[in-house]
């Protein structure tokens, strides 16, 4: 079953156009899209499109970026958010010091605070990474030790080392568009080795738009051509493939098989 495991179904480019995005998709056999949030302010939108659409799931979190903007939020809101019935994850979270738009000990401390929470809910904290390697391996060793949780590496494009490091840790890796890119070497060696049952694909859209259509707005029928490249760079076939990253999803998110 073929899965985009990230999209942003409510950003400008595609809630313009949602209802068309999402049937140009399941036109190309995408049979589920977990709609991402990334600010409190948008929970409630991301989850109505979930209770809308029946392959559709949500999730809550605070993206890094977001972090200074959030300060006052408290666990008790996360935890609430998250026991609606169409909410399947944490997140997106994590820390990003590319861009530096958060105090980077507000982005760590909302990190940690997600983490709780995934680890008390038993839903998957889905995390984004970019140019703090270190210190996200640093708190997600730390926090394993207070207690396992489920994890997703998002839109991974982090190095090698650092992928075998939270594989270890017995996360799970999504792979986005940016594999498919002429100058990706690097992260397509990774794909290539992620063990069967720790891969996922996504869009990210409406952002990362692979090749063909680079340059373009992302959409979630695009997480096709982002499957086709893998299962060629794998050696599987794309149903293989497709049938093996649906499995991973639903063992990761089980609250949507609920």
């Amino acid at each position: 079953m073929l899965i985009d495991s990230h999209c942003h179904l409510n950003y400008e480019g595609l809630i313009e156009r949602q209802g068309d995005i999402l049937a140009a998709a399941r036109a190309r056999g995408v049979r589920g899209f977990l709609n991402i949030s990334t600010r409190q302010s948008e929970w409630d939108a991301v989850v109505a499109t979930a209770q809308r659409e029946d392959d559709v799931w949500a999730s809550v979190g605070i993206h890094p970026h977001e972090a200074d903007k959030h300060r006052d939020l408290g666990r008790t809101a996360l935890m609430e958010a998250s026991e609606h019935p169409r909410v399947i994850g944490i997140g997106e979270t994590g820390l990003d010091y590319y861009y530096d738009k958060s105090d980077r000990e507000a982005q760590r401390e909302l990190f940690v605070m997600h983490i709780g929470v995934a680890r008390d809910t038993g839903l998957p904290i889905i995390i984004h990474t970019r140019d703090a390697e270190a210190d996200t391996l640093s708190i997600l060793r730390e926090e394993m030790e207070k207690g396992a949780f489920p994890a997703l590496i998002h839109c991974f494009t982090a190095s090698r080392k650092f992928g075998d490091a939270v594989l270890d840790l017995g996360l799970t890796i999504s792979i986005s568009g940016i594999v498919t890119f002429k100058n990706a070497k690097d992260l397509q060696a990774a794909a290539r080795d992620i063990p069967d049952d720790r891969l996922l694909v996504e869009t990210d859209s409406p952002f990362l738009a692979p090749v063909p259509h680079r340059g373009k707005t992302c959409e979630p029928a695009f997480v096709g051509d982002t499957l086709a490249f893998l299962a060629a760079l794998r050696g599987v076939s794309e149903d293989t493939l497709a049938a093996q990253t649906g499995r991973n999803f639903f063992a990761l998110f089980q609250k949507a098989q609920a």
